[in-house]
C-alpha cells in the first residue's frame, strides 16, 4: 500500500467517492440530504461541504446515532452551506474563443487567438493572451500549457521568498493537477502545488504556500502547525476563507 502524501490542502473539484466512503441520506429541516460517511482514527466529528458534496467524517468508534444528531444540531448551517455551494457551482468548460476572458493572480486576461505556429505571447500592457494556433489544434491545449509554466515560474519565486522567511532550504518542487486539493507536503518528495492557483490573487496562492510550507516543520494541523502559518502569513485567516469562496470560479481549463 503507498503511502498518502502528508500535509494536503483540499480543494472543492468534483471527485468520485473514495474507497470506505458510505453514502447515506438524513432528513434535515424540510429536505432529504444525501451526505458521505467518511470513518478514520481521527477523534472528532467533521463537516466538510463542497463541490463533491455534504462529507462527515467521524472516529470509527462513533455511533451513527451519535452522529446524525451533530449533523442535527448542525442543520442551518449545513443547509446555508449547501446552498450557497449549488448557488455557485455553475462553471463549465472553458471555451479558448477570441476574445474570451480568463483570471491571471487575479486579473482579468483577454484571449486572442491568431494562425501560427502554437506559440503564445503574454502581452501584459494590454492584459491579452495571444495564441498563435497551427490549423486543427486545440487552444485550450497551449493555453494550458502556457498557464503551467506561468504557474510554476510564480511558485517557485514564492516558495523562495517563504522558505527564506521559514529558515529552511527550497524544498523540491512540482506542480499538481490534482482534483481534489490546492497542494501537499512531503519530506520525502517536497511540495506539489496545483497549477491552477495560478487564476486566484496572489494573497490567496502565498496562503497555500505558507501553509504547505508550515508542514515542513509541523505535519499536522495542530495549533502549533497553525502558530506556524501565522508566523509566515499573518492574514492567513481571511485569504483562507476567501479561497473558499474563489475555489467555484476557477475555470476548467
Amino acid at each position: 500500500m503507498t503511502q498518502p502524501l502528508l500535509g494536503q490542502l483540499e480543494l472543492p473539484f468534483l471527485t468520485p467517492s473514495a474507497e470506505g466512503e458510505q453514502m447515506r441520506r438524513i432528513q434535515l429541516g424540510s429536505g432529504i440530504v444525501a451526505y458521505k460517511l467518511m470513518r478514520s482514527r481521527r477523534r472528532t466529528i467533521g463537516i466538510t461541504i463542497d463541490q463533491r458534496g455534504l462529507r462527515i467524517g467521524a472516529p470509527r468508534h462513533t455511533g451513527l446515532l451519535e452522529i446524525e444528531s451533530f449533523m442535527r444540531l448542525h442543520t442551518d448551517w449545513i443547509c446555508r452551506k449547501l446552498d450557497e455551494w449549488r448557488a455557485s457551482a455553475t462553471v463549465g468548460p472553458y471555451v479558448a474563443h477570441d476574445g474570451a476572458t480568463l483570471p491571471v493572480l487575479g486579473e482579468t486576461w483577454t484571449v486572442r487567438l491568431a494562425g501560427g505556429m502554437q506559440r503564445v505571447r503574454w502581452q501584459p500592457a494590454e492584459r491579452e493572451i495571444r495564441l498563435e494556433v497551427r490549423g486543427g489544434a486545440d487552444p485550450r491545449q497551449l493555453l494550458r500549457r502556457s498557464l503551467q509554466e506561468r504557474a510554476l515560474d510564480h511558485f517557485r519565486e514564492r516558495v523562495g521568498v517563504y522558505a527564506v522567511q521559514l529558515g529552511r532550504a527550497m524544498p523540491a518542487l512540482a506542480l499538481s493537477s490534482a482534483q481534489s486539493r490546492w497542494g501537499s507536503c512531503s519530506h520525502r518528495s517536497g511540495i506539489r502545488l496545483n497549477w491552477r492557483l495560478i487564476h486566484l490573487p496572489p494573497a490567496q496562492i502565498d496562503y497555500v504556500v505558507a501553509h504547505e510550507l508550515a508542514h515542513l516543520v509541523e505535519m499536522n494541523h495542530s495549533a502549533r502547525f497553525w502558530s506556524q502559518v501565522e508566523r509566515l502569513f499573518p492574514d492567513y485567516q481571511s485569504a483562507r476563507d476567501r479561497l473558499k469562496v474563489l475555489a467555484a470560479t476557477v475555470p476548467r481549463i
